[in-house]
């Protein structure tokens, strides 16, 4: 199934976070799979907003972050202008 615009905006979001907070927090991507069960392919896909993951991936992305799963999704969603 194609994704539509607006969740591929969603998942840039989530994606770019995810990059942000890894980063910043010295991990590779290989470091962050091996710190939750979560491939280094999937974290890549989900950086790169090419893959939709379920919220149980992105709880167990925060896990091996050490951080709530609300933070990577703290980013600011205009619902009201989406199309």
């Amino acid at each position: 199934m194609q994704m539509t615009e607006k969740e591929k905006n969603r998942l840039k979001k989530i994606g770019d976070n995810l990059l942000k907070i890894r980063e910043g927090m010295g991990l590779s991507q290989a470091q962050l799979a091996a710190n939750c069960d979560v491939d280094r392919g999937k974290i890549s896909r989900i950086e790169n907003a090419t893959a939709n993951q379920y919220i149980t991936t992105l709880i167990e992305i925060a896990k091996g972050l050490n951080i709530h799963p609300k933070t990577l999704l703290d980013v600011d969603f205009d619902f009201e202008n989406e199309d």
